[in-house]
């Protein structure tokens, strides 16, 4: 048995449009046990994106951005978000986007980049997708400033931390971006040596 025969979709409704797409929708949902339970869920639809983590072996440091985000701000956070560098695919291929975040978020432009994994960020109501990766850096390899498309509202300072400090920088909660996470304990226990 698929998901196609768990799940029958009575109704979809858009709710909002406006940045990206929030639906709620009623479906029955194919219990373990055989019985069907009707579910109302609302799902927001942003497309997919992809994520990278610039990391110096030698130096033992990573680039990061650091940018206001209003979701995180209404939530509490009353600081400045720490991210790897990150953005939509919008229908480009995640390496050929990631290659352009990086350039317009950190001013680099990287040489071989290897994907690590994909990861649904927040599968309860986000329909993301997310694509990481990691690349190595000098530099060698800065073309620009940085700091993103202010057209686009962006406004983003580039880090460069050690792997140490980053870590303790989540331990302590200033990393407090899941996807930024994910990629500083990757390169902890893939990328950099024990040290």
């Amino acid at each position: 048995m698929t998901l196609h025969d768990r799940v029958r979709v009575h109704e979809v409704t858009l709710l909002s449009d406006n940045w990206y797409t929030l639906r709620t929708t009623a479906f029955d949902w194919r219990r373990n046990d055989g019985q069907w339970q009707r579910m109302h869920r609302e799902t927001y639809d942003r497309g997919n994106g992809a994520t990278l983590l610039p990391y110096h072996l030698e130096q033992r440091t990573v680039l990061l951005t650091r940018q206001f985000r209003y979701p995180a701000f209404v939530n509490g956070h009353d600081d400045l978000l720490i991210e790897a560098a990150a953005g939509l695919l919008d229908n480009a291929a995640p390496e050929e986007r990631i290659r352009a975040e990086v350039e317009e978020e950190l001013g680099y432009r990287l040489g071989t980049v290897q994907k690590v994994f994909e990861s649904f960020m927040s599968p309860g109501s986000v329909t993301e997708k997310l694509h990481f990766f990691v690349a190595p850096y000098e530099a060698s390899m800065r073309v620009g400033a940085g700091g993103g498309l202010a057209e686009e509202g962006e406004d983003i300072e580039v880090l460069e931390l050690g792997i140490d400090e980053a870590l303790a920088m989540v331990a302590d909660g200033r990393i407090a971006d899941a996807k930024t996470i994910m990629l500083l304990y990757h390169a902890k226990l893939h990328v950099f040596p024990p040290g």
